[in-house]
C-alpha cells in the first residue's frame, strides 16, 4: 500500500495549483451524471487527458476516505482574526 500511496502523490503533485483549481471548478459544473465527464474536465484543466483527471479524482477521493476515518488529521488553521491579534502582539513586545 505504502507504493500505492506513494505512486499517486508522485502523480498529483504534477498538478499546478491552477489545474487544481480549474479541476475543482470543472467537478463542480459536471456531476457523476453528465456523459462524457472526464473528457470535459480535462478540457476544462487543460494539458491533462481523461485517464488522467479520473485518476487524479480517485486520489482525492482516497485522500477524503483517509481524513475522515481519522488517519490523516484535519489541519487546524489559524483565521485571520488570530494572526492580527499575534501581529499586534509581537508590535507590542518590540516597542517595549
Amino acid at each position: 500500500m505504502a507504493s500505492s500511496s506513494h505512486n499517486n502523490k508522485e502523480n498529483s503533485s504534477s498538478w499546478t495549483r491552477m489545474q487544481n483549481k480549474q479541476f475543482e471548478s470543472a467537478l463542480a459544473l459536471y456531476d457523476q451524471d453528465t456523459p462524457d465527464r472526464w473528457q470535459n474536465i480535462a478540457r476544462i484543466v487543460g494539458d491533462k487527458s481523461a485517464e488522467e483527471v479520473k485518476k487524479h479524482y480517485e486520489i482525492l477521493l482516497e485522500d477524503l476516505r483517509h481524513i475522515e476515518s481519522g488517519r490523516v488529521p484535519i489541519p487546524t488553521y489559524k483565521s485571520t482574526h488570530d494572526r492580527n491579534n499575534e501581529e499586534r502582539s509581537l508590535k507590542y513586545l518590540n516597542q517595549q
